[in-house]
C-alpha cells in the first residue's frame, strides 16, 4: 500500500490526515444540518395561522358585501417588482387557469403572492436560460462545428425548458406533499375516531388531530388546521369538506369527506363511518407499499448487471487469469 502511495506522490501521513479531515467534516455536517434546519413545524403552522386569518377576513368581507348589496371590499395586494411585471404583461389572464391554482394549492402555496412569484418565474427563468445559452453557444463558440439551425434549435430548447421548470418544481412539490398526506392519513383517521368516540365535536377532533399529526406529516397538519378554520367560518360545512378534498387531490381524502358529509346529512354515526374509512385507507396504503415492493426486482436488474456482475467476474476470474499468464 505504501508503494502505491509513493508511486502516486502521496505520503501515508497525508492520506491519514485527509481521511481524518473528511471524517471530522462529515461529523460536523451531520451535527450542523439539523440545527440549521430549524423547526419547520412552527414556521408552517404560522403560515397556516395566516391563512386562517385570511379566511376570517374573507368571510367578514363577504358578509359585509351581502349587507351592502353588491358593494364589496377591494383588497390591495403588496405590489413589488414581480407584481408590476405580472400586471404589465397581463400574465394572469394568459397563464393562469383553475388547474394552475389547484396545483399551487396542492403544493402548499396559497394566496396571491405565490401565484405572482410563479408567474414571474415563468417569465424570468426563460430569459436567464436564453442568456446562458447565448453566452455559451454564440459567445464562447460551443457547438461551433454544428450547423446554425441546430444551434438555434438548442438555444430555443433552453428557453422552452426554463419556461416549464417552475411547473415541474410545483408538480414535484405537490406530489411529495400528497405522499406525505397519504402516509399519515390512516393514522389521522384513527386519532379522529378516538376523539369522536370520547365525546368531542368534529371541529375539536380535527383541531386535536392537527396538533398531534404534525410530528408525522406537516402538510396534513396544515390541511386539517385549514379545515378546522373553514368549519368554523363557512356557512356550509359541505363546502369545507369539498375544499379539503380539492386541495389534497387524493381519493382517500375525498372518500372520507364524502362519508362525513353523508353522515351529517342523514344523521348516521360518524364514528362508524370513520372506522370503516380508516381501515380502507390503511388497506390502500398497504397495497401501495406492496406495489412498490413488487416493482423493485425489475428496477434492480440493470444496476446489478452494470455494477455487480463486473465485480463478481473480476473476483472470480482474476486469480485464474493471473495464474494463466504467470503474473503472480
Amino acid at each position: 500500500m505504501q508503494d502505491v502511495f509513493q508511486t502516486l506522490g502521496l505520503s501515508s501521513q497525508f492520506v491519514l490526515s485527509a481521511i481524518v479531515a473528511i471524517g471530522v467534516f462529515t461529523t460536523l455536517l451531520a451535527i450542523a444540518v439539523p440545527i440549521l434546519a430549524g423547526n419547520k413545524l412552527k414556521s408552517r403552522m404560522k403560515a397556516v395561522a395566516l391563512e386562517r386569518d385570511q379566511i376570517r377576513a374573507r368571510e367578514r368581507a363577504r358578509l359585509a358585501s351581502e349587507k351592502e348589496r353588491g358593494r364589496g371590499l377591494r383588497q390591495e395586494h403588496n405590489r413589488g417588482f414581480a407584481g408590476m411585471v405580472v400586471e404589465r404583461l397581463n400574465l394572469r389572464s394568459a397563464l393562469v387557469d383553475d388547474k394552475t391554482v389547484a396545483n399551487l394549492r396542492a403544493a402548499g402555496y396559497r394566496g396571491q403572492r405565490p401565484l405572482t412569484m410563479f408567474l414571474f418565474a415563468r417569465v424570468t427563468i426563460p430569459l436567464v436560460f436564453f442568456a446562458i445559452a447565448a453566452f455559451y453557444i454564440f459567445g464562447l463558440g460551443l457547438l461551433a462545428s454544428w450547423p446554425f439551425p441546430v444551434r438555434l434549435l438548442v438555444f430555443l430548447i433552453a428557453g422552452y425548458l426554463g419556461f416549464y421548470i417552475p411547473v415541474i418544481l410545483v408538480n414535484n412539490t405537490a406530489q411529495k406533499r400528497r405522499q406525505s398526506i397519504m402516509q399519515a392519513w390512516p393514522d389521522a383517521l384513527d386519532l379522529l375516531l378516538i376523539c369522536v368516540e370520547s365525546g368531542s365535536s368534529i371541529e375539536a377532533a380535527f383541531r386535536r388531530v392537527a396538533e398531534e399529526v404534525g410530528i408525522q406529516s406537516i402538510p396534513l397538519a396544515e390541511e386539517l388546521t385549514l379545515l378546522t378554520a373553514e368549519l368554523s367560518f363557512l356557512p356550509d360545512r359541505k363546502q369545507a369538506y369539498d375544499n379539503l378534498s380539492s386541495r389534497t387531490g387524493l381519493e382517500g381524502v375525498k372518500a372520507v369527506c364524502t362519508a362525513l358529509i353523508q353522515a351529517e346529512r342523514y344523521g348516521t354515526p360518524i364514528s362508524q363511518a370513520l372506522r370503516v374509512m380508516a381501515q380502507e385507507n390503511r388497506d390502500i396504503r398497504m397495497n401501495a407499499a406492496e406495489k412498490k415492493a413488487a416493482a423493485l426486482p425489475p428496477k434492480l436488474t440493470v444496476p446489478m448487471i452494470v455494477f455487480f456482475l463486473p465485480v463478481l467476474f473480476v473476483v472470480i476470474l482474476g486469480p485464474a487469469v493471473i495464474r494463466v499468464f504467470g503474473l503472480e
